[in-house]
């Protein structure tokens, strides 16, 4: 049910998007809700923290929706079945700030980055080691990661280190739930548990230092003219 109401969220917010910019294939010109949200590290570095989580549930345009939504589709049901609904939903949000902790540290300050992307590479990389954890073949996982990854490389436009942040927060959770309390040698089950959160939760703090790191880094940085920004989905 989580991955059913995360794709519900999106649509409803790209159908608010859409509709106040009047254009389903233009919605981040005109909509107020697209430009309160879009992450742009200068705007969070000035203060506005919000955009770090709420871009991660923007789209530009319906087919941007449709791939992200789609994938979503696909390997969230099957993750949320083995993490449990409240490891699934904390595992996709951490992923998402892994995405946008990327694009803090290294993106163009005055670009809009908006986008599920971020944390759908995040669920990849969780399926695998998923995948990996039960003793099958994480080979087609390797393969799409391996393709998108490509694709990232190789289309302008596309924001590349929200892709790879979002990938490497995921797996880093994943690993930390599935694989620490094994390696600590865990007693029982609710130490395991233990364990895992506890993992899952530095990555969350190495995120949270990284945005914070940049928007300070940014603030020290003496002004000059803004130009033109530019829209990048993730």
């Amino acid at each position: 049910m989580v991955t059913y109401g995360l794709i519900a969220i999106n649509v409803l917010l790209y159908l608010v998007t859409a509709a106040q910019a009047g254009n389903p294939m233009q919605n981040h010109r005109g909509s107020s809700v697209f430009g309160e949200f879009v992450l742009v590290p200068l705007l969070v570095a000035d203060g506005e923290w919000w955009r770090v989580l709420g871009s991660g549930f923007l789209h530009y345009g319906a087919i941007h929706l449709l791939v992200n939504m789609f994938a979503l589709y696909v390997v969230g049901r099957d993750l949320e079945q083995v993490l449990g609904r409240v490891t699934y939903g904390c595992l996709y949000l951490v992923s998402l700030l892994g995405g946008s902790a990327a694009v803090m540290a290294l993106s163009d300050p005055y670009t809009m980055t908006a986008g599920a992307s971020g944390a759908v590479y995040g669920l990849f990389g969780a399926v695998t080691v998923t995948l990996i954890r039960l003793r099958q073949s994480p080979t087609p996982m390797l393969v799409v990661i391996g393709v998108n990854v490509l694709i990232s490389f190789s289309l302008p436009g596309i924001s590349l280190w929200g892709h790879l942040g979002g990938l490497a927060a995921g797996t880093l959770s994943a690993l930390g739930i599935l694989f620490v309390p094994g390696w600590l040698s865990a007693r029982d089950l609710r130490s395991a548990q233990r364990l895992g959160w506890i993992a899952m939760g530095l990555v969350t703090v190495i995120c949270l230092a990284v945005i914070i790191a940049a928007a300070l880094w940014l603030r020290t940085q003496p002004p000059f003219i803004t130009p033109p920004m530019v829209t990048v989905p993730a």
